[in-house]
């Protein structure tokens, strides 16, 4: 197997290279400054370092794992990243081959202009969730991310400039890969510098693995991908939800609320005429009726492939407002990057 990228390294080996490599102790500390601080990623521009050192970094070869194949930049400045994860830097037992993953870059508005951009990271390569409605299952799971592989999207991200918070929305079940996710969280937290209030992490819901993660106050707000209320729908648009009912998933959002004091997000994927009616709204309502929550309406953003459509922009805030009328905060999301499928739901696992 080819030697890691260096940020790829445990620490301990990390330093060591750096050492062998005719720099000091401290010398690794400004490289990681440079690279998830200041997101600079070509070493010759690290001018904190020697000379020499930065020489070397560079005849190395990439310093974060994985490499950036592709970045298409939507009409409102979202950045889409497609980075493939090489053979040669797979842990030992993954499948061989190419595999790759997307990252969303989401400027601020000049609306929100001090707050830094946003970005929408993936926690697996594929997803075994299989929700029919989104692009990123389409070819099931390959493999997990490693706690490198997430924080470098993390460097990527900016390299393209400030950041100011994270989604954790983009390819894979990140309650599949939790262990990484929230290695990878602290030294972003430490690191990049987006603490637990700017970090948002998304699921469809898994009971028993939230009170597992409530227990040890995870650094990030949950949202809880619900799509609707309907056991039965819910098993058609939440595959891998099927046999878990929808009051074990709210029950378990209880007990987040009871053990972090902070608030659910439930997330709701509006599809023309399967989940948009006044009925799917008046269900809702009445299930979340007296929970501490909130409610996340997301218009669906096309997929190719998935026969389902956009609901009428009429349904949306019909559907917001009934939810409004009953005592229960609903926003709508508005669709960033869609020009380029980087909206919600249609990253994917392809090249």
């Amino acid at each position: 197997m080819a030697s890691a990228p260096l940020l790829a390294l445990p620490r301990k080996e990390f330093e060591e290279r750096i050492l062998d490599w005719g720099g000091r102790p401290f010398h690794g500390r400004v490289l990681r400054r440079e690279v998830l601080t200041r997101g600079v990623l070509d070493p010759l521009e690290m001018t904190g370092l020697p000379l020499a050192l930065r020489q070397r970094l560079a005849a190395a070869g990439g310093l974060l794992p994985g490499r950036e194949v592709q970045r298409i930049t939507a009409k409102d400045g979202t950045v889409r990243m497609l980075v493939s994860l090489d053979e040669a830097q797979l842990p030992d037992g993954d499948a061989p081959g190419e595999q790759t993953i997307e990252t969303a870059y989401i400027p601020v508005t000049k609306r929100d202009s001090d707050k830094g951009a946003s970005l929408c990271v993936s926690t697996q390569a594929g997803c075994p969730v299989g929700c029919p409605f989104c692009a990123s299952g389409k070819l099931g799971l390959a493999r997990n991310l490693s706690a490198a592989e997430i924080v470098a999207q993390f460097a990527r991200g900016r390299a393209l400039g400030p950041l100011g918070r994270c989604v954790v929305m983009g390819i894979g079940e990140p309650f599949l890969n939790l262990p990484a996710l929230l290695e990878a969280l602290a030294i972003v937290r430490d690191e990049v510098g987006i603490g637990g209030r700017k970090t948002t992490v998304s699921t469809v819901g898994f009971p028993e693995r939230l009170d597992r993660a409530a227990a040890q106050q995870p650094p990030f707000q949950l949202a809880i991908s619900l799509h609707t209320v309907d056991d039965a729908l819910r098993a058609r648009l939440v595959p891998a939800m099927a046999d878990t009912p929808v009051a074990a998933v709210l029950a378990a959002g209880d007990r987040w609320f009871e053990r972090t004091g902070r608030e659910v997000t439930y997330e709701i994927v509006l599809l023309e005429d399967v989940n948009d009616s006044a009925a799917q709204a008046d269900l809702l309502a009445r299930a979340l009726s007296g929970r501490r929550c909130s409610v996340n309406l997301i218009p669906f953003n096309s997929v190719s492939e998935s026969g389902y459509r956009f609901p009428a922009a009429q349904r949306v805030r019909d559907f917001a407002e009934r939810l409004t009328a009953a005592g229960i905060t609903a926003t709508v999301r508005r669709p960033r990057g869609l020009d380029v499928g980087a909206a919600c739901g249609q990253l994917r696992l392809n090249r």
